[in-house]
């Protein structure tokens, strides 16, 4: 495999003289996790997302390095069938490719890893190993032969959990083996992004690698935000890590909060309180059917604002430049605005189906006629009020948050139903908005999104949360600038064995 070790130290000693790192970042999605990078001090030179309308929004919030390439810049590109000299050729980069970038990054497809998404390749092929041949499940192999033609000095990957158990194989273990065949050292963990000031319970796999000359394993973040995690995290913890080696891993320890006096997690209510009050849905159907995402409303609160939500307002580079946001627009979903009013917060999905029985009871009892059991009437009057989903099968589809917690993980698939993530205000009887989606994931105010209100949200669940992006970053700088250790032998193994 192809190592060039004068290129790479050329890059060393360049960050070491002050220069900023330069990162291509593959599968960037709309840029959550090339705006924490910029906001730990990189500068993003080039970017490849396939997704067309992601790739707008990348554009509307990042300048193009060479600005007559801008229209090169904010196209769509596809990491299969681009490379990245011809990439930084058409962006406008002079010189020999292997010169231009310091950093490789990639928040790769998680689809195919995720247990969801396995669930859903299965219920559409029904075979149940359809995960295995998803095209996507292979890309990691495609950034491996990025990292040959580029010859970075670091390497940041993200993904879901479950990519460390594909199919009973450990896909970061490879990934890391084949690294250290070109030269680097590479480790795993894995990070919840409510330790690091995101308003969101959000697990993932981070997966760093830097030059073997350094001499060291890279580290990761230690948390800057306590909370105590729901008791599913810990499960979904041991079912991830059930198939990293016992010894020789490259897996390192999760980084805990043991340090006192760290502040308590940002809650919900702490990074969406000061949103606009949004009541159109269900007062004026008609107004809320005509806003755009682009429209901006004024903020409900200008004074005793949270910390998070100071930095939203106020993201360095992208402060607003008024004081109102856009992305209000939530989903029409007159049948389920009452149930929303009245469930509990943190309630899930069979607590609102009691709910909506205890509805449609109040209905039918004040009904006159009133239908009798089993008739056509009756069936038409029960499903203008109950849910049709099978609460034993479905516990999780509805959530209503609970506004002293952060919020639990938002997905891709909020693009198609938001109503895991209902707003805990039982007055405003809604699901979430794009804008408050951002929030959660931790995308300031000033960030633009590109299409609809589906697209939104589909951009939004796909991101990786900016700040748990900075922390990472941060903490790959903070490494890259240290003095190489003294040269003994290749450093390979573990820091650490396995951690439960």
């Amino acid at each position: 495999m192809k190592i060039d070790e004068a290129a790479r130290q050329a890059k060393l000693l360049r960050l070491r003289d002050g220069g900023r790192p330069r990162v291509l970042e593959l599968c960037s999605g709309c840029g959550g996790m090339s705006l924490g990078m910029a906001a730990a001090g990189f500068d993003l030179v080039a970017h490849v997302e396939t997704d067309e309308t992601a790739a707008a929004s990348y554009a509307l919030n990042f300048k193009a390095p060479v600005e007559k390439h801008v229209e090169a810049w904010s196209q769509p590109r596809d990491m299969i069938s681009s490379d990245p000299a011809t990439l930084a050729k058409e962006i406008g980069l002079q010189g020999d490719v292997v010169e231009q970038f310091d950093i490789l990054a990639a928040g790769l497809p998680c689809q195919a890893f995720a247990r969801i998404g396995r669930s859903k390749l299965r219920s559409v092929t029904g075979d149940d190993d359809a995960f295995k041949n998803d095209p996507r499940a292979k890309l990691y192999q495609r950034f491996l032969q990025y990292v040959e033609a580029v010859q970075p000095t670091a390497i940041i990957i993200e993904n879901v959990p479950d990519i460390l158990n594909f199919g009973g194989h450990n896909v970061p273990e490879e990934i890391c083996e084949t690294l250290e065949e070109l030269g680097y050292v590479a480790r795993y963990t894995l990070l919840n992004a409510a330790f690091y000031g995101v308003p969101q319970m959000r697990e993932r796999l981070f997966l760093v690698a830097i030059d073997a000359s350094l001499g060291f394993a890279p580290s990761f973040p230690a948390p800057t935000h306590n909370t105590k995690l729901p008791s599913g995290y810990a499960s979904a913890r041991t079912v991830a890590l059930r198939h990293v080696p016992d010894e020789g891993a490259r897996f390192h320890p999760i980084p805990t909060a043991t340090r006192e006096g760290l502040p308590a997690a940002v809650t919900v209510k702490d990074a969406l309180s000061d949103l606009p009050r949004i009541t159109e849905h269900f007062a004026d159907a008609v107004a809320m059917r005509r806003r755009k995402v682009t429209e901006s409303l004024p903020y409900s609160l200008f004074t005793g604002l949270t910390d998070f939500a100071t930095l939203m307002r106020n993201w360095p580079g992208l402060a607003r430049t008024h004081n109102a946001t856009d992305g209000h627009v939530v989903r029409l979903t007159p049948r389920d605005f009452p149930i929303f009013s009245r469930m509990r917060q943190g309630g899930d999905y069979p607590h609102a189906c009691d709910v909506a029985r205890a509805i449609f009871d109040e209905q039918l009892a004040a009904a006159s006629p009133r239908p009798a059991p089993d008739t056509e009437a009756f069936e038409e009057l029960r499903k203008r009020f109950v849910p049709p989903y099978d609460p034993g099968k479905f516990p999780n589809k509805w959530w209503k948050l609970d506004p002293k917690m952060p919020s639990r993980t938002l997905t891709a698939h909020m693009g198609k139903d938001t109503y895991s993530h209902i707003h805990w205000d039982s007055a405003q009887k809604r699901t979430l908005s794009v804008r408050e989606a951002a929030r959660l994931q931790s995308f300031p105010d000033a960030f633009r999104f590109s299409g609809a209100m589906n697209a939104g949200f589909r951009q939004i669940g796909n991101a990786v949360p900016p700040l748990l992006a900075k922390a990472v970053a941060t903490r790959l700088k903070q490494d890259l600038m240290r003095s190489p250790a003294p040269k003994e032998k290749p450093l390979t193994e573990a820091v650490e064995p396995k951690a439960a």
